[in-house]
């Protein structure tokens, strides 16, 4: 049985509206709009330096004084040699220069990685009341310190027994991820084959196997989309493919672009971009790096690798070369500004109740 007053309750939020993080697209200008709209705004910090976190953080608060989740990524960084990279750090330079872009060999050597170790403090010195992790769990000494300072933690779970962890762990609401969402998966259990589970499947056997409050992310973009997630057992649900064509929005125009065109089968799970698995339209620099022959580092290793070729196309307006992470059915909901974004799925939800 879903209750959306209760989670409501537990997050001082109007709706159970959470707009995802999206790290390289969200920004606090559209977090603020949601929160201030009644929804849960989601900053993305995730890898992100000390320094960058808080700046963020401060330029949110100074937009909305309502709650907003800011949202970390757990992952672990792996211990590696600079010539394990050789190879796909010689193709991209090779690739960046038929494309018409300058890469050298320093600018992809000697990477500094952040993770939440690196942003539990600054997070407990600003007062953050929500906190929402993916890539893995928060390690038992953060969990501990969060909720020393009443912040209310949110995990992401794409299988059953993710979600029975994260409730172990005493994790106090889980965003259950099907396998429609766009972006990265928040997968973290390794000895499993990659959860592909949709949304509408796993939902009521998250529900079914625990106890905790659950919000539903994938697909969802519409009254029925809403209605089936409720329906299921959802709590509240998180959007964000809808938020990624917004004035708020740093996606830029020709990913935004690309998104109203976009068909239910034109994005995939890559890992060409970051390492990780991810949901995201198709296109030439996915195609040319699934095709190269070359090992594909893990995460956060290959995102780092391809991080100055992609800014380098969003500085041409170059959708062909950067990551365009979308959901399926991307196009379903429009609107300029995240306000008429969210008024358009608030309408979806109370149209419920009619």
């Amino acid at each position: 049985m879903t209750n959306r007053k209760a989670i409501t309750d537990i997050l001082k939020i109007k709706h159970p509206i959470v707009q995802a993080p999206m790290l390289g697209v969200s920004t606090p200008e559209m977090a603020a709009v949601v929160s201030n709209e009644g929804g849960l705004g989601s900053l993305a910090v995730g890898g992100l330096s000390p320094v960058v976190t808080r700046d963020l953080i401060r330029k949110t608060k100074s937009l909305t004084n309502q709650p907003f989740a800011v949202n970390l990524f757990t992952h672990e960084i792996p211990a590696y040699a600079e010539s394990e990279l050789e190879p796909m750090r010689n193709f991209l330079i090779e690739l960046a220069h038929k494309r018409g872009y300058s890469l050298n060999k320093e600018a992809l050597t000697s990477f500094k990685f952040y993770n939440h170790l690196d942003q539990i403090d600054i997070l407990v010195e600003e007062g953050i009341a929500v906190v929402s992790f993916t890539f893995g769990c928060l390690d038992a000494q953060s969990i501990g310190i969060l909720k020393q300072n009443n912040c209310i933690l949110i995990g992401t779970a794409t299988c059953v027994e993710e979600a029975l962890y994260l409730e172990e762990q005493k994790i106090d609401l889980i965003t259950v991820q099907g396998i429609e969402a766009g972006g990265h998966r928040g997968t973290f259990i390794n000895d499993i084959s990659l959860p592909q589970v949709g949304l509408f499947s796993l939902l009521p056997q998250i529900k079914k196997a625990v106890k905790l409050p659950i919000i539903a992310a994938g697909g969802i973009n519409s009254v029925e989309t809403m209605k089936a997630a409720f329906d299921l057992g959802a709590d509240a649900l998180q959007i964000g493919t809808a938020f990624i064509g917004t004035k708020e929005s740093i996606a830029i125009s020709s990913y935004k672009e690309k998104l109203l065109k976009t068909k239910d089968t034109d994005t995939t799970l890559t890992r060409a971009f970051s390492g990780r698995w991810a949901r995201g339209i198709r296109n030439e620099m996915m195609a040319e790096i699934e095709q190269s022959g070359i090992a594909v580092p893990p995460y956060p290793l290959q995102n780092s690798l391809t991080a100055m070729f992609r800014k380098l196309a969003q500085q041409n307006n170059d959708s062909d070369y950067t990551n365009l992470w979308a959901g399926q059915n991307a196009a379903q909901v429009k609107g300029k500004s995240t306000k008429q974004v969210f008024e358009g799925l608030m309408g979806f939800y109370y149209s419920l109740h009619d």
